[in-house]
């Protein structure tokens, strides 16, 4: 049996799927879940009645995990005390670029608590998400307008799908133990471009304007912890080199490449129309 943790959320919801269509027996866990298991990583002991029987989880470390609930090692003891062979973490291609800053610091934290582990742990590192231009469909549907900041710093996004993908993969295959996989998309693309490509999908136009970084804070001060916007709008508008370059894993994995912006867009063009 699988345990998967974010069970309602962007890869947690499809993931579970993609295992219950494999054969699979799923246990689907969120703090609030329809049918499932109802759990709060930041309390392990609420995370218990989820673990009988389980051979594997999926622990996706979201909101105030973030930014300082939990006890990473805590966690970890509770899930492997269980008799829970196989750990894969989501984590992000910045616990390993900017390991010290706090956005990013805590889930550098729940790697290494991982790592002390006896468990098969595989760490997988995405980058940014190409679903988090479903934030601009307000202004698509509304105006056929982007609004955004960094308009041209161009970073190698990944399809939520593709993130699924190795999920699966790794939680139900072997010869991952061990293993940080860093997972893009196939090529840098920037905000500017983006709006072209929803623009093609569309098969109409879509003004672009570039936000200062102060606005942008403000909008995803909304939905995000001070320090994760902080972080986030770092490495939109001064990335890495290593945060820009095109990652193989989602290749080495899948065995096949990874999915384009175009495509994500094309297939989830209906939402901005």
């Amino acid at each position: 049996m699988i345990v998967i943790t974010g069970a309602t959320g962007t890869v947690g919801r499809p993931l579970v799927q993609t295992l219950i269509d494999a054969g699979h027996a799923v246990t689907a866990v969120a703090r609030t879940v329809p049918t499932g298991v109802a759990a709060d990583l930041a309390r392990p002991e609420t995370l218990r009645p989820a673990l009988d029987g389980a051979d594997a989880i999926f622990l996706l470390i979201a909101g105030d995990l973030l930014v300082d609930a939990g006890e990473p090692d805590a966690l970890l003891e509770t899930i492997t005390a269980a008799g829970v062979r196989r750990v894969v973490l989501l984590s992000s291609q910045a616990a390993r670029t900017r390991p010290s800053a706090p956005s990013h610091s805590r889930l550098r934290a729940y790697e290494d608590a991982l790592r002390r582990t006896a468990a098969e742990w595989t760490v997988l590192r995405p980058g940014g998400f190409a679903s988090n231009t479903f934030a601009w469909v307000p202004s698509v549907r509304a105006a056929r307008a982007v609004a955004a900041p960094f308009a041209d710093v161009a970073l190698p996004v990944v399809d939520p799908a593709d993130i699924t993908a190795v999920a699966a993969a790794v939680l139900t295959g072997d010869g991952h133990a061990g293993r940080a996989y860093e997972l893009t998309g196939p090529a840098a693309i920037s905000p500017r471009e983006q709006t072209a490509a929803l623009a093609a999908a569309l098969g109409e136009p879509v003004a672009f304007t570039e936000l200062t970084r102060a606005d942008a804070r403000a909008a995803m001060l909304a939905f995000m912890p001070g320090p994760v916007v902080e972080g986030t709008l770092d490495i939109l508008g001064r990335p890495a080199p290593d945060e820009q370059r095109v990652s193989p894993d989602v290749e080495r994995v899948l065995g096949r490449p990874p999915r384009s912006y175009a495509e994500w867009a094309a297939a989830a063009i209906d939402a901005f129309r």
